[in-house]
């Protein structure tokens, strides 16, 4: 992904005809190495962070895309709607009940089932306010999310609706600060 080193290298290489391990550490080439690696390794941390912090966004889309290919990408009410969200946060469930069971008795919860319990009460939360899904409700909505492809560049076209715990239904912008 990023080529700063591969290219400084390069032109090092052809400026010393094709010789870049006979450099002095103190050399301005070596320097201009250590600069593009270094700089290289930053952008790749600020890539992998904002995978990670995307990743929910595009797991939660690839659920409801999923969803719909089990109705024939038909368009939902918005009952139906709530019970994917209720399917959605109870996915977690079966594992927090394996991490649960297997703990001794009187021992505090593992790493992981903190996590999970924190994630679902967070997915709780979020479906008593208001849950943001893609709009399944509108049938060319629909179609747009089966044409969705996987990329995070296409998930912006897509219109996004909250749905309450209650049956509230309300316009809603696209996720962009990441979910949980």
């Amino acid at each position: 992904m990023p080529s700063s080193l591969s290219k400084t290298r390069k032109q090092i290489a052809k400026k010393r005809n094709g010789e870049v391990n006979a450099l002095h550490q103190k050399s301005r080439d070596s320097q201009r190495l250590h600069k593009a690696g270094v700089r290289d390794l930053r952008l790749q941390k600020l890539a992998e962070a904002r995978g990670k912090r995307e990743q929910p966004i595009v797991d939660r889309v690839a659920f409801f895309q999923e969803k719909l290919k089990e109705m024939d990408d038909k368009a939902v009410d918005v009952a139906t709607a709530q019970e994917f969200v209720e399917e959605f946060i109870g996915q977690y469930d079966e594992e927090y009940d394996s991490l649960k069971k297997a703990r001794r008795p009187g021992r505090p919860g593992s790493a992981r089932e903190d996590l999970l319990k924190m994630k679902i009460a967070a997915l709780r939360t979020e479906f008593k306010n208001g849950f943001v899904i893609p709009d399944i409700i509108k049938e060319e909505n629909v179609k747009l999310l089966a044409e969705w492809e996987g990329s995070w560049a296409r998930l912006t076209t897509l219109p996004w609706i909250k749905v309450s715990s209650e049956g509230n239904v309300r316009q809603a912008d696209f996720p962009n600060k990441g979910i949980n």
